[in-house]
């Protein structure tokens, strides 16, 4: 059973980091592109980053450019989103996500985790 594990929200002061961490188990995720996307409330789903199984193509959202950058370990199966400089604004339940292609903006991923809660404060 394939499962995506979400951890490392919080609540933290505007200005401040996060770093999310996102596991992969139940399945091999080679040449799986793997992907954070965020819900605010009352909003729907929105990309954040996206990095391919190599690491050698990654895309962001330009609310995020120069504040957020996404990594992966593939000998852990784990991806990671280092969040700086946080706003009120990026207070949303964020989602990892893997998808057998190439990296994507679009919510078209063949797996999802289940989400982890990050507020950020004024």
């Amino acid at each position: 059973q394939v499962q995506l594990v979400e951890s490392g929200g919080g609540v933290v002061q505007a200005g401040g980091s996060l770093r999310l961490s996102c596991a992969a188990s139940g399945r091999t995720f080679i040449g799986y592109a793997m992907g954070w996307f965020r819900q605010a409330p009352g909003k729907e789903r929105e990309f954040v980053a996206a990095v391919n199984w190599r690491g050698g193509s990654i895309r962001y959202a330009d609310s995020v450019k120069g504040r957020f950058a996404i990594s992966r370990d593939i000998a852990k199966n784990t991806v990671y989103l280092q969040m700086n400089s946080l706003k009120p604004e990026d207070t949303a339940v964020y989602y990892c996500a893997a998808r057998r292609s190439a990296v994507t903006p679009i919510a078209e991923y063949d797996y999802w985790g289940q989400g982890t809660q990050v507020t950020v404060s004024a």
